[in-house]
């Protein structure tokens, strides 16, 4: 069975973009032009499209109800053991339920589309693994120099309130297009990081000797991370992030709203790419919310709702 891929485009410069519907609505190709050139912005691996990778290894997978990890394959909440999938080698569940599952498409147009996931519609066999039914809605739009990721939580349970956090998890080409991206410097709005053991946070945060260095600019050539960050700085209204070329011109610039408080950075082995991850709350908060650690827990009531922005900017 062929799988849903939506391709959207932005005329007045030629951008363009791929969203993988039946596989957790991932935008796994964006290019855009970069020196007169349509670049590969987004990282994903030869064939993504088809399904048969491993989901959370390309483009953008979205990670919700749990951003990260959670240790072990049980959730505890409020008294009650659910049992999830284990996603990672340590036996860690891992990246929440709908990175891995077909979503549907509710709105189209040239440049924007929009798809929606809802347990008890989409796959009622999570009805079992979660407190309540959720609802998730995305919208990926293209403007001239700009791809925009809206995200809307729904509770629509009447009766259940439904603990959840929310991350994206954005591969990024270091360079744009492709190559040697040693000498490019990544900038990052972090100022400390969350102690982990077994990638898993303890609860505790540490300094971070070099706040003031990943502020303004750290080589990628000499960065190897897969840490969780926060006490994040603000750009305006905006957390920011920017690949930066030798040339000290910021051209991929990773902007996101206030409601997402963590920032996972990971750099994958192949060091084709950095992942520059938000996340509204620490992975496996739910163990550590109920310790008196605020880990950014959201808890909504029935018919209670939140939104987060991403924004993707290129320069030309």
């Amino acid at each position: 069975m062929s799988l849903q891929v939506v391709e959207l485009r932005e005329p007045q410069t030629g951008a363009s973009a791929r969203v993988l519907v039946s596989l957790g609505f991932n935008c796994f190709e964006y290019r855009a032009p970069v020196d007169g050139q349509l670049r590969d912005i987004l990282w994903s691996l030869p064939g993504y499209e088809d399904g048969t990778r491993r989901p959370s290894s390309s483009g953008i997978p979205i990670l919700f109800p749990f951003p990260g990890r959670i240790r072990g394959t049980t959730f505890v909440w409020e008294g009650k053991n659910y049992e999830l999938e284990v996603g990672d080698k340590l036996g860690n569940a891992i990246h929440g339920l709908v990175y891995t599952r077909p979503w549907r498409v509710i709105d189209q147009s040239e440049s924007r589309v929009v798809g929606q996931f809802q347990a008890s519609l989409d796959d009622p066999r999570l009805v079992n693994c979660w407190p309540c039914d959720f609802r998730i809605t995305v919208a990926y739009e293209l403007t001239p120099g700009l791809l925009r990721c809206e995200v809307q939580i729904v509770n629509p349970d009447g009766r259940q309130s439904l603990p959840c956090g929310l991350g994206l998890h954005p591969y990024f080409r270091v360079p744009p297009g492709g190559g040697d991206g040693a000498d490019w410097r990544i900038q990052l709005p972090v100022r400390k990081r969350w102690e982990l053991i077994d990638l898993i946070p303890t609860g505790q945060q540490l300094p971070l000797e070099q706040a003031d260095a990943l502020q303004t600019g750290v080589r990628y050539g000499d960065m190897q991370y897969d840490d969780v960050f926060t006490d994040l700085t603000l750009s305006g209204s905006w957390r920011q992030a920017a690949i930066v070329s030798p040339r000290g011109k910021p051209v991929t610039v990773l902007r996101f709203d206030t409601g997402f408080r963590e920032c996972v950075v990971f750099t994958p082995p192949h060091r084709e790419a950095i992942c520059i991850e938000p996340l509204t709350c620490v992975p496996d908060c739910f163990r550590l919310q109920p310790q008196g650690i605020d880990a950014g827990l959201r808890v909504l009531a029935p018919g209670d709702s939140f939104g987060t922005t991403v924004e993707i900017h290129v320069a030309p």
